[in-house]
């Protein structure tokens, strides 16, 4: 977890800075290792199943390895472990600087409620509609960036097969499921996996309809995480910023004002026939 205050975030253009020198810095040892071996791009390319182009990204700091790349180059350089302790940063570098934090408290999490007014939550986020999402941004994202980031969220995703299972909840407003982003076909292929996962025992995936006279999430979204120690944070983010509160009062009053809200929607088995309805008229 990132050296957060209660309530804020970390500043972001540091932030930024730091991940782009632990990204260089990896890029630069790869290729070190690499010339050390007496290997060129194209035969390291072979051997982890890239091109030489992208071998030359992870050594220009353009492009950030998958973990599995940074173990198979580790052993085919035999670096003797040298590029594996770069793991956890290397990591953390794939996040934006205001998401670090809450990324590594996903990693912790026994119980996890999400609250989202605009977009499908990105635990629940097909590709597609992710890298909708990410072409979105605007100023624009390179598309090295884009590619960067839709694969660390989908690499978010093995939340859901983690060993034990934690808890999870997630509460959407009604118009993120009617919002077209990207098309019908990227919108109708993220319904369907909204009804995939929603068929998990340690799931359960609540909407807030539109004609809902009551409801307490008028502050936006937002989402609480508790972890394997007992402590609870609450996180939420707007234009680029985020808050992680470490307080344990703010955090206990967003899970109260979660219940709140989740009594106040449909419950799981409405919500499953209102996406199924939904997913009928596209």
């Amino acid at each position: 977890m990132t050296e957060e205050q209660p309530g804020a975030a970390p500043e972001p253009a540091a932030a930024d800075r730091s991940g782009q020198g632990v990204v260089a810095a990896f890029g630069q040892s790869l290729k070190t290792l690499r010339v050390r071996a007496k290997m060129e791009r194209e035969e390291l390319g072979r051997r982890l199943g890239y091109s030489a182009s992208t071998i030359a990204s992870f050594e220009q700091g353009r492009r950030i390895p998958p973990p599995r790349v940074i173990d198979s180059s580790d052993e085919v350089l035999d670096a003797g472990g040298l590029l594996k302790l770069w793991k956890e940063q290397m990591e953390k570098a794939q996040y934006p600087a205001f998401f670090q934090g809450m990324a590594q408290l996903e990693k912790r999490a026994i119980e996890l409620l999400a609250y989202d007014t605009l977009v499908v939550n990105g635990l629940l986020q097909t590709e597609e509609y992710g890298r909708t999402m990410m072409g979105n941004r605007r100023p624009p994202l390179d598309a090295e960036t884009i590619e960067q980031r839709v694969t660390a969220r989908m690499a978010r995703q093995d939340i859901f097969d983690r060993r034990p299972e934690p808890l999870l909840s997630f509460l959407m407003c009604e118009s993120v499921l009617r919002r077209q982003f990207g098309g019908r076909a990227v919108l109708r292929g993220q319904l369907e996996q909204l009804l995939l996962v929603g068929q998990r025992r340690n799931v359960e995936l609540q909407v807030m309809p539109l004609d809902c006279a009551e409801n307490a999430g008028v502050d936006g979204p937002f989402t609480v995480i508790t972890t394997e120690d007992g402590k609870r944070f609450v996180y939420a983010e707007a234009q680029g910023a985020s808050v992680l509160e470490t307080d344990p009062k703010p955090a206990v009053l967003a899970a109260a004002r979660y219940g709140i809200i989740r009594s106040q929607a449909l419950t799981p088995r409405e919500s499953m026939e209102f996406i199924e309805k939904l997913l009928g008229e596209l």
